[in-house]
């Protein structure tokens, strides 16, 4: 069985391994000439319900990308405002782990490998042609290409291309594999109505912060600046994508976290006053470089779809991260990537596709933004397992815990444990939710 995947950020990464161990042959194609997507820039890990989600996965069985994420920790368990035992992960180092294990299960990396249309027969793709002129044929397909861009997006409803990580002009813009596919897909809105939403910081050079501001990074992890009252930017916050730092003290304060560049808590800062702030008089972008303007916008082809993550009127397309729906993170990409990528395989050799209960953090969190996706007022919040909406939801509903015991409790009252790792279970288990 074939299994080709569409997108090589967290969700494809996550999904190529998890497809490969129940003995699917996968290829991930990715447009630019790395892995990983914004978590090139990205680092954060484990902060708050991402912690429980995390463990969840991990005890479903799929350690793997976590793993090599712990391995390539800059800082572990610290704290930030609003945010607990938060990890960060080295973005120089993090993409080359994440391709020596794809690489070591056997998994085929094309990348520079944009896709430009969808091979359809019936309700199904048949293959994929790529802007080489590649022709990819598949048994299931898989769209992890994101929400962003493409440039002429971040002109329209943001502050013009701010040359990002993602870096459009240079390997062409996103590509949907669903939308390719006849797939009418949603649009995230932010709250005053209006279509998308900026990604939610940027990355400053180290190099050209105070020797006292980099100490502190180096040393905590954590360092928290006051914004003079004059310099203080309103109603910036409310245009993230990430909404779990749309925090007063993210908007009185510079705060920064040390994930190899100082990651800038904020979508963006105007340079000219950025370093009027004491300590930031030499301050320099490193992403996006125009990062003084504005950042990448979010959130513009999100697929409807099941519960299972097989994509609404296509027969074998699965998808995962933004794809599926107004989820923001790594974890979240990591997390539903690992069960498109299990469930593709599943369609392919023909089992019962797998149902995660709302019991678990992932499982609930799937479903409900699936159905806050239907409604007008659910497209716009974004949802994340730390912080806001869906966070508030985990506390409530008794799903948030940092013991590591009781999730995999749950996991196992549930029969789930090792369910992602079992070719076994796959081919026999029927869908174990039901």
């Amino acid at each position: 069985m074939k299994v080709i995947i569409v997108g090589g950020g967290w969700a494809g990464t996550a999904a190529a391994v998890s497809a490969v161990k129940l003995g699917a042959e996968v290829v991930l194609l990715e447009r630019a000439d790395m892995l990983l997507g914004t978590g090139l820039v990205g680092g954060i890990m484990k902060n708050n319900g991402r912690f429980t989600a995390t463990e969840e996965c991990i005890a479903l069985g799929a350690p793997e990308i976590f793993t090599t994420i712990d391995e390539n920790a800059r800082h572990k368990n610290i704290e930030f405002p609003g945010h607990k035992h938060a990890w960060l992960y080295d973005v120089s180092k993090i993409e080359p782990a994440i391709k020596k294990v794809l690489k070591n299960a056997g998994i085929e990396i094309k990348l520079q490998a944009r896709v430009t249309e969808a091979v359809m027969e019936g309700t199904k793709i048949k293959a994929v042609k790529t802007a080489d002129g590649q022709v990819l044929e598949g048994d299931v397909f898989l769209d992890t290409t994101g929400t962003f861009g493409p440039q002429g997006n971040c002109t329209k409803y943001g502050n013009g291309c701010a040359m990002c990580i993602l870096r459009c002009p240079t390997f062409g813009p996103r590509v949907s594999l669903a939308g390719k596919a006849g797939v009418k897909e949603m649009v995230g809105r932010k709250a005053d109505d209006s279509i998308g939403a900026m990604s939610g910081s940027c990355k400053l050079n180290k190099d050209s912060l105070s020797p006292e501001i980099v100490e502190k990074l180096d040393s905590t992890g954590v360092c928290v600046v006051p914004i003079p009252e004059y310099l203080q930017k309103k109603g910036v916050l409310e245009k993230k994508a990430c909404q779990q730092y749309a925090l007063k003290e993210f908007s009185e304060n510079v705060i920064l976290l040390d994930t190899g560049h100082a990651k800038l808590m904020t979508p963006f800062y105007p340079l000219e006053s950025l370093r009027q702030i004491p300590g930031f008089e030499n301050a320099r972008y490193e992403d996006p470089y125009a990062g003084g303007i504005g950042n990448s916008m979010r959130y513009f082809a999100i697929s409807p779809r099941s519960n299972q993550l097989k994509v609404d009127g296509v027969d074998n397309l699965f998808c995962g991260g933004e794809k599926t729906g107004l989820l923001v993170g790594h974890t979240e990409a990591i997390v539903t990537g690992t069960l498109a990528g299990h469930n593709a395989a599943r369609y392919a050799m023909g089992s019962e596709l797998l149902t995660l209960p709302d019991e678990l953090a992932i499982g609930d969190a799937i479903a409900y933004v699936g159905a806050q996706m239907k409604t007008e007022e659910g497209l716009r919040y974004k949802y994340t397992f730390s912080g806001s909406v869906y966070f508030d939801r985990m506390k409530e509903k008794g799903l948030y815990t940092t013991n590591i015991d009781e999730i995999r409790d749950r996991v196992e009252k549930m029969g789930l444990t090792g369910i992602f790792a079992s070719k076994d279970k796959a081919k026999t288990s029927a869908n174990v939710a039901k």
